[in-house]
């Protein structure tokens, strides 16, 4: 690879002919790596990668500004596609920083089109392929929180994948700015595919706006309902008398009608057929609000009856527990800066090898997290920090909330414990499904609070050996 003094102002790339970075000047190789790409690997930055395609299949060089998400800002840049012998040379100047997406009061529109109602879960996009909506369901169970994901590029979620003709349909669709479906993808970290599919959508001058999606899992294979004449013998009763199918048929009973509940919803709310009286998109807002609550619980219902199985287990993974910590004090970023909180996360050079399994270890640490940030007041402060002892490494999640007294600090891990009913919340089984993970990793989960001193939880898991 070539590396040149990243202050200046331009840099250079080549791709060969199937779209693969060959060698890239610091600048872009380093927005390429961030968004999930690397050398030999397709380019990782779709708007660039589109006008190289394009260049390519029309044989002619092509300059244009376009604007690419990085991290938490957006990136301004003058991109030139030019076709050489064998593939594409790129230059890339500009490099202008400007804000990068933040999610409104309002936001987002909805689509109500026929192709997403039958979606797995939805998706949407800005103009610059920065995610700004994501359905509930797509996170909760996978091991990452939706809202999370809200101002992230689509690459940090999905390994985009070519198909048969060596294609990406998105790219050919933001070049075209029209629908595209067939695209196949990675779900980052999970080893899930998924295929995308979306319609365009324009702002009211008319120019393209981002993508309305959908997703829908190729290889979600969920186990086939028990005949209804067939008895439940008495060992497949384990969880409040249920059948071990409950909580799945609930969740394929549920799941589709309160999708559709929350994007109309949504949809009303946003008046995008046309003004409502304020009080009617306050009506639209909160169903919208009790959907996604019920979503969430029936997610958590899904972990409950899986988690209290007598054949439940994790995988034994060795995973950095620092790495982990930082990915989900990641996910959390945007919900901690609409709450006005900031997280102090662990620095980069941090690392503690441990045995669990990676993605429970992240679904443990973003409860924890999220949680934090619910009940630290306006301009508070989430600390992670990191200890570890011959046995076992820790991540300490510290708010500065309003502190657990010591008869409760017991209650907050029991199922359905909640130190306050009637404060705003989730169901009561976060923390008794996160202690729950923690154990049957070989960890634990404890607490260290007093009243009007904030929590200090404490995750463990045992160290590699």
């Amino acid at each position: 690879m070539n590396v040149i003094d990243p202050t200046l102002p331009l840099s250079i790339a080549r791709l060969d002919a199937e779209g693969r970075l060959i060698d890239a000047e610091a600048r872009l190789f380093e927005l390429n790596m961030r968004a999930g790409g690397t050398i030999g690997a397709p380019l990782a930055v779709p708007q660039i990668a589109t006008l190289a395609r394009l260049s390519q299949r029309l044989g002619i060089a092509i300059s244009r500004n376009v604007i690419a998400a990085d991290g938490e800002d957006d990136l301004e840049l003058w991109v030139r596609a030019e076709p050489e012998q064998g593939g594409v040379r790129l230059e890339v100047s500009g490099w202008r920083l400007r804000p990068g997406w933040r999610a409104p009061a309002g936001e987002p529109e909805r689509d109500g089109d026929f192709f997403r109602s039958a979606a797995d879960w939805l998706w949407e996009t800005d103009a610059s392929l920065r995610i700004t909506f994501l359905s509930i369901e797509a996170g909760a169970r996978y091991g990452f929180d939706s809202s999370m994901m809200l101002g992230q590029p689509l690459t940090r979620l999905f390994r985009l994948e070519q198909d048969e003709a060596g294609e990406l349909p998105i790219l050919s669709a933001v070049a075209a700015q029209g629908r595209f479906d067939g695209q196949k993808a990675e779900l980052r970290g999970t080893g899930r595919m998924v295929r995308l599919a979306a319609t365009p959508r324009t702002d009211p001058g008319g120019r393209f706006a981002g993508f309305v999606g959908a997703a829908h899992m190729l290889d979600q294979a969920l186990p086939a309902a028990p005949k209804v004449d067939a008895p439940v013998p008495a060992a497949a009763v384990p969880f409040g008398g249920f059948p071990d199918s409950f909580s799945q048929r609930l969740d394929r009973a549920l799941r589709g009608p309160l999708g559709k509940i929350i994007a109309n919803a949504d949809s009303i709310s946003a008046q995008t057929e046309g003004p409502l009286k304020p009080d009617y998109a306050e009506y639209a807002s909160d169903i919208a609000n009790a959907g996604r609550h019920l979503l969430g619980l029936v997610d958590d219902l899904v972990d409950l009856q899986a988690i209290e199985r007598d054949d439940f287990g994790t995988a034994d993974e060795e995973i950095d527990l620092a790495d982990v910590a930082r990915r989900a004090a990641g996910l959390l970023a945007v919900r901690a800066a609409q709450a006005e909180v900031r997280i102090d996360r662990p620095a980069m050079d941090e690392s503690i090898p441990v045995q669990g399994e990676f993605r429970r270890a992240l679904q443990v640490l973003v409860n924890l997290i999220g949680n934090a940030v619910r009940y630290s007041p306006q301009g508070g402060m989430v600390w992670i920090r990191l200890e570890r002892d011959e046995a076992r490494g820790h991540v300490i999640v510290a708010d500065q909330g309003k502190g657990i007294a010591q008869a409760d600090q017991e209650r907050i891990f029991e199922k359905f414990g909640r130190v306050d009913p009637n404060e705003p919340g989730g169901s009561g089984l976060g923390l008794y499904i996160a202690r729950r993970l923690a154990r049957a990793m070989g960890g634990d989960l404890v607490v260290d609070s007093a009243p009007g001193q904030g929590a200090r939880f404490v995750f463990s898991l045992p160290i590699r050996q």
